[in-house]
């Protein structure tokens, strides 16, 4: 029995090779685990389920043939927190709450996208919270799909500008929020993704050796965490 885990794989139209470099991945290593965990930011951009495109199409039809042999799960990423139940549906997967508390091989494990413990970044954290109102959501999702990928074109190109003049720091999480939610969901091993860091981070919650482990995005190598009974391994593969 094993978990896998990604996250940020950031699928769009226009980089192919991440989608060949997933469906590969599907194929050769997740289909072998008995769990896929999708940890936010699947897609670079998603402005609803009624978006019909060949790329959610293809993705939709690689996961419901996994679904055969793994179960799947998923959580909102900041860049595609509109997927809703129906692409979860057609595509065989359950989304899942963040942050995430499982059972996993006789310990317990929080599972997070890793934005939430941005704290430091207060003008992100603010727009989160707007974007994350049901009333800002509903509104979204009345407009016409055109409007809707004008907005969200124009959002990420606010938000790439605004990335540009913030410090390197302000953008990383802050340690004393990993500290508090692992201490608040009772948890010695935490695993997200978000900042493009991947590493593993040892530390000590109430004297207790921890670890925070975090996956990278997926550019020129894909990541991926496997998980079995006897270890929890951070492992990459370069993407062409």
């Amino acid at each position: 029995m094993a978990f896998c885990f990604i996250s940020d794989l950031h699928l769009q139209e226009d980089r192919p090779e991440i989608t060949e470099a997933f469906i590969s991945f599907i194929e050769g290593t997740a289909s072998k685990a008995e769990r896929l965990y999708v940890l936010g930011d699947f897609f670079e951009a998603w402005i609803g389920d009624d978006d019909e495109n060949d790329l959610a199409s293809l993705v939709k039809k690689t996961l419901v043939k996994l679904s055969k042999s793994t179960d799947i799960y998923a959580m909102h990423g900041n860049r595609d927190f509109l997927i809703g139940s129906d692409f979860a549906e057609e595509a065989s997967l359950v989304l899942i709450d963040d942050p995430k508390k499982e059972e996993m091989f006789n310990q317990s494990v929080l599972l997070m996208h890793g934005d939430l413990l941005c704290t430091d970044d207060v003008d992100y954290q603010s727009f989160r919270e707007t974007t994350r109102d049901p009333s800002w959501r509903k509104e979204f999702l009345n407009k016409p799909i055109s409007e809707r990928k004008k907005i969200a074109k124009e959002l990420r190109t606010i938000s790439k500008e605004a990335t540009g003049r913030k410090k390197e720091d302000i953008m990383d999480v802050a340690q004393n929020e990993v500290f508090r939610i692992m201490e608040e969901f009772s948890v010695n091993l935490l695993i997200h993704g978000h900042t493009h860091r991947p590493n593993i981070h040892h530390i000590s919650i109430n004297g207790v050796p921890s670890k925070r482990i975090v996956l990278g995005d997926w550019d020129n190598h894909g990541w991926f965490i496997w998980m079995d009974a006897n270890s929890c391994e951070l492992k990459k593969f370069p993407i062409s």
